[in-house]
C-alpha cells in the first residue's frame, strides 16, 4: 500500500506514510497517512461532516446564521 502511495501521505501529499489509517466501526484499511493527517482524522472522530465543515472554515465560508426576525435565525444549508 505505501508503494502504491508513492511513500507519501495519500492527504497531504506532503509527508512519508508511516501510520495505517482503518475505518474504527468496519476495522477496513483506508490507506496510510503521516502522523498528523491521522491525528487529524482522529480529533474529528473520522466524521465527513465536520471535515467538511473544517474546510470551508479554512477556505473562509465561515458559518453565520441569518437573522430574519428578532432572535430567529436561519442556519445555513
Amino acid at each position: 500500500m505505501i508503494g502504491e502511495q508513492f511513500g507519501i501521505c495519500c492527504i497531504c501529499l506532503d509527508a512519508p506514510a508511516e501510520h495505517v489509517d482503518h475505518d474504527h466501526g468496519t476495522g477496513r484499511v483506508r490507506g496510510v497517512l503521516c502522523f498528523s493527517c491521522n491525528a487529524a482524522l482522529g480529533q474529528f472522530k473520522d466524521r465527513p461532516d465536520v471535515i467538511r465543515r473544517a474546510a470551508a472554515y479554512v477556505e473562509g465560508n465561515v458559518w453565520k446564521p441569518t437573522l430574519v426576525a428578532p432572535g430567529v435565525y436561519q442556519l445555513p444549508s
